[in-house]
């Protein structure tokens, strides 16, 4: 049987499959092992993304402020270095194949052009929080949770062609986790401290309606998320050392792993 790589970005990961799923799910399918070896990262490792050609990327390769390069085979290299100041929390790929970082120090989302690796600023605003995470849809519309984190508080943010921060949704608790559907219809954004999950209708030019609460935890907070070709919704359970699978039809775990586990990526 053929088995589902998830790509997490962890300190350490070491499943135990001492507790049995219930689920529609075979759990089976699902295998976390060491990729790359151990404290290569820096603690505040975070945004893995796969780009179109299958390149993994990783921030804070050795330090904060780099991100590093994973070949297939577990070996790192030093892919580019962010300006003096910035560090580096999500990565995402537009249509055009450039990178796009979110640089919550400098209230900046960063552009890496992939032919030259020159880094400059795609957007920068000064009501920014500190951009956490950020989706990018099709036509090249940028989504990004926003977090207070102080007062836990947050807030959405698009950015469309024009490179302009449009406020979408202010008055939330603490942003992190944000995600679009395979269709493109609906994104989801997850509350750390809170721990929600809100659904939005979303258009092709990232204008919202109909929020509602897709789910909620009673325990354990919530950092990265992605949606699988199937419309699942994988959360990471910070914390906790797991990943909460979401569908339609219910929720289900996969085996508990070990430690953190902030970020998570399909290849």
């Amino acid at each position: 049987m053929k088995k589902i790589v998830l790509i997490l970005a962890v300190g350490f990961i070491a499943c135990n499959s001492s507790k049995k799923a219930t689920s529609a799910f075979d759990n089976s399918l699902f295998v976390a092992a060491d990729h790359t070896a151990e404290n290569i990262f820096s603690k505040n490792i975070e945004g893995p993304a796969v780009d179109g050609a299958g390149n993994l990327f990783v921030v804070n390769y050795q330090k904060d402020g780099t991100i590093g390069l994973v070949h297939p085979d577990g070996q790192v290299e030093l892919y580019v270095t962010l300006p003096e100041g910035s560090n580096g929390n999500s990565i995402q790929f537009l249509p055009n194949g450039n990178m796009l970082v979110a640089d919550w120090p400098k209230h900046n989302i960063l552009e890496v052009n992939t032919q030259t690796k020159e880094v400059s600023v795609y957007c920068h605003d000064d009501r920014f929080n500190q951009p956490n995470d950020i989706c990018i849809n099709k036509e090249g519309v940028v989504f990004a949770s926003d977090p207070d984190w102080k007062n836990q508080k947050g807030q959405i943010w698009k950015i469309g062609a024009d490179r302009k921060a449009v406020l979408l949704k202010g008055g939330m608790g603490t942003t992190n986790g944000i995600c679009l559907s395979p269709d493109e219809k609906t994104l989801y954004v997850n509350e750390s401290v809170q721990k929600n999950v809100w659904a939005f209708d979303v258009d092709a030019e990232g204008n919202f309606s109909k929020q509602r609460l897709f789910t909620a935890f009673p325990d354990f907070g919530m950092d990265g998320m992605k949606c699988d070709a199937k419309g699942n919704v994988y959360i990471t359970r910070y914390g906790k050392g797991a990943v909460a699978i979401f569908s339609p039809a219910g929720t289900e775990t996969l085996p508990q792993c070990s430690r953190a586990i902030p970020r998570i990526v399909f290849p």
